[in-house]
């Protein structure tokens, strides 16, 4: 196995690190419920599945 000859300096290390970080989701508000959601998904609120503003389906509730 290849071994490192001189140990990496952490300016170095964190250098190469400054590209791993946490992004926000962004959000999309649908102009029917007016919720917010992932674009380009569909969402489920209260009991419909939506997508583009439309109800795609609608949850059963078994008795």
């Amino acid at each position: 196995m290849a071994h490192p000859k001189r140990k990496i300096s952490k300016t170095r290390r964190d250098k190469r690190r400054t590209h791993y970080k946490l992004h926000e989701k962004q959000l999309a508000v649908c102009p029917t419920t007016g919720e917010h959601h992932l674009p380009h998904r569909a969402y489920w609120y209260e009991g419909k599945l939506y997508y583009k503003g439309k109800v795609v389906m609608e949850k059963e509730v078994l008795v």
